[in-house]
């Protein structure tokens, strides 16, 4: 796994990308993306034994050449449980303090993983208000009952003033 953050700019990825398929990596999974003027970057990369020590070795001319402060972990893929379920999470509301504490609390409170997670504030089209906007995936132990856990879901969204789904993916 390669991580980087660094000041945004045009052309990071593909001198990032470069640089993997140089050394004879395939990026297999990935996320990106600009949080206020900075870029970040996570990436699972394959490639047997020498082509991974190649790019640890190659991690600061890799962060030289496209300006991120890279560092690599060695991972292993996530084994797949076949007794969960992935569901998605959307959620709107106007921006308050804790939102997503108390979203990722609801499911952790109940064992439940949060695969992933992506959050934005916004100004509301007509009157500028401050609005929050989540997305997130979450995986449900099958021997859960969906019914009951989407109503205790809705209503503590209720509770909270936010307009929310939880659908299968």
């Amino acid at each position: 796994m390669l991580t980087g953050t660094g000041r945004d700019r045009p052309g990071i990825v593909n001198a990032l990308s470069e640089a993997i398929v140089k050394d004879g990596g395939s990026i297999e999974e990935s996320r990106m993306a600009v949080l206020g003027g900075e870029f970040a970057i996570i990436v699972l990369v394959a490639g047997v034994e020498n082509v991974l020590s190649g790019l640890e070795q190659n991690a600061e001319a890799i962060g030289g050449k496209t300006g991120l402060g890279i560092q690599t972990r060695r991972t292993e893929r996530k084994a797949q449980s076949l007794d969960v379920m992935l569901y998605q999470i959307e959620a709107f509301s106007m921006d308050q303090p804790g939102i997503v504490h108390s979203m990722t609390e609801f499911f952790a409170s109940r064992n439940m993983n949060v695969a992933s997670l992506s959050t934005e504030t916004y100004a509301a089209a007509h009157s500028g208000t401050p609005m929050f906007g989540l997305d997130m995936v979450v995986e449900i132990a099958t021997e859960n009952r969906i019914s009951e856990l989407r109503l205790a879901f809705l209503e503590f969204c209720d509770d909270m003033g936010i307009d929310a789904s939880l659908e299968a993916i």
